[in-house]
């Protein structure tokens, strides 16, 4: 691949419609392409991204930014406001990577005079530069093309080997605060026109037409459709989110009634799976959302495939194993979680000792669980033996090399409530600047036995997992060797 390749703007150039597709990088990441595309004089630049991937090649495709390649300004050779250009001896090392493990190539540059399109050169460049990516990576799944504006938007295309254009639907930059740039037309999934306007009206008058625009378009992951879950659920379909991924291998039985919205003594006399009954009053409620069940458990490939496409997602489970597969899912794959617990301890006779819940949010780059310390690398281990060798743990459990699992605990609706509420509106609160304090938060806890909110601030600091940002799919999946088939 000898020679120059050149990046410049003219004019707009049209494209068929956009591909279903995400790419995500992380507010460093983001940061650090600003400082390097735009330096303070006023001239193009250039850099390359090696992305992981994930979603489907027949579905939503997916491309998390693992590292960045900048092309040094004095090694290019012209840089001026509307052209660079750069010698293609630099993009080996990224493509030998990128072959070696099934990344895909992403060449963003700048237009430091704001125009917010390709241009006949950009198309030129690229018909000349993607055919050899594709060639040298030997596979048919999608490499971009991008550039970022002044202000700091991206926005992308695919290029096909054999030169063609694809608007890519989403640029998304995952950090304390969630930034979506998308090319997709109008409504992607919710209720559209007056319809929506009428439904949605009290909602855009507290945050804004925006704001509901980018609720409609989001596709959003729950796992765990039992107490907090479906309360997640309902406020979700209520505030016309595009797509609902219902996640939970459970079926609904008696003891569920006084916890999980919209479950009947009917369902549970059937045994009715969580996510399709969840799924079906979502669907009733008339508001365009639309909802995918998937009645597995969180622990397999095909759960957290679905995931890598999610836009958000919230953790509905107290169950350390799954709790540690969405941690990893935020780091693996750049997607933003939202967890929530809720801690109802009672003497079962009426007396209650503790009501407690947390609210988490995790970004690639935050602490993780571990480093909260919201369980052990011992209990970790316990549940996955459980999980893998039951007879191997109970005689663990016997000799007392690690504790029993805990029984399980009381649950009441309106705890669930407040706690799943206080979850969804953190969601809102990441997509829409609504709180005075700018300090990026990293849990809430709330107390109602001694009536005490208690708020921690991240904290900066690199997280253990920062070796597994963007890294997407991977054998084993998620680094992890117990997830199943």
């Amino acid at each position: 691949m000898p020679g120059s390749r050149v990046t410049g703007r003219t004019m707009h150039y049209g494209s068929s419609a956009p591909h279903d597709g995400v790419l995500r990088l992380t507010a460093t990441q983001h940061t650090a392409l600003v400082a390097h595309l735009f330096p303070g004089d006023g001239l193009e630049a250039v850099a390359l991204l090696l992305c992981g991937r994930g979603g489907t090649s027949s579905g939503r495709e997916v491309l998390t930014v693992n590292s960045i390649h900048c092309i040094p300004h004095a090694e290019c050779a012209v840089r001026t406001p509307n052209r660079v250009t750069w010698r293609t001896d630099q993009l080996m090392p990224v493509l030998s990577k990128a072959s070696k493990l099934d990344f895909g190539v992403v060449k963003i540059h700048s237009h430091p005079g704001g125009l917010a399109e390709f241009s006949l050169i950009d198309d030129e460049a690229d018909r000349e530069l993607f055919p050899g990516i594709h060639g040298w990576t030997d596979g048919s799944r999608p490499h971009l093309s991008a550039v970022m504006l002044p202000q700091g938007r991206i926005f992308a295309r695919e290029v096909t080997g054999e030169g063609q254009f694809r608007p890519w639907t989403d640029v998304v930059r995952v950090g304390p605060v969630l930034e979506f740039w998308d090319n997709r037309p109008g409504s992607a999934f919710g209720p559209d026109g007056l319809t929506a306007q009428a439904v949605q009206k009290r909602t855009a008058q507290a945050f804004g037409e925006g704001t509901v625009q980018l609720l409609r378009k989001l596709r959003i992951g729950v796992v765990g459709c039992s107490g907090t879950g479906s309360w997640v659920i309902e406020m979700l379909g209520r505030l016309g989110v595009g797509r609902l991924v219902l996640i939970d291998p459970d079926r609904i039985e008696m003891h569920n009634l006084n916890r999980i919205v919209n479950a009947t003594e009917d369902h549970a006399a059937a045994g009715a799976s969580k996510v399709t009954v969840l799924a079906e009053a979502t669907r009733r409620m008339g508001l365009g959302t639309q909802v995918e069940p998937l009645p597995v458990d969180v622990m397999s490939t095909r759960a957290v495939a679905a995931l890598s496409q999610c836009d958000v997602v919230f953790g509905c489970t107290d169950a350390i194993d799954a709790r540690e597969v969405l941690n990893r899912v935020a780091v693996y794959y750049q997607v933003p979680l939202i967890d929530v617990g809720v801690r109802l301890e009672a003497d079962g006779l009426g007396g209650v000792e503790q009501i407690v819940g947390s609210v988490h949010y995790v970004h690639p780059e935050s602490r993780s669980f571990l480093e909260r310390r919201l369980y052990t690398p011992a209990q970790l281990y316990a549940v996955g033996l459980r999980r893998d060798d039951p007879e191997a743990y109970a005689q663990q459990v016997r000799q007392r090399y690690i504790r029993g699992a805990d029984e399980e605990r009381p649950a009441v609706a309106s705890v669930n409530a407040l706690y799943a509420s206080l979850a969804v509106n953190e969601l809102l609160a990441r997509i829409h600047a609504v709180r005075d304090d700018a300090d990026p938060l990293e849990s809430i806890t709330i107390s109602l036995t001694q009536l005490r909110m208690l708020t921690a601030t991240d904290s900066g600091h690199p997280t253990a997992y920062a070796r597994w940002i963007g890294r997407g799919d991977s054998s084993p999946r998620l680094g992890m060797v117990g997830l199943v088939d």
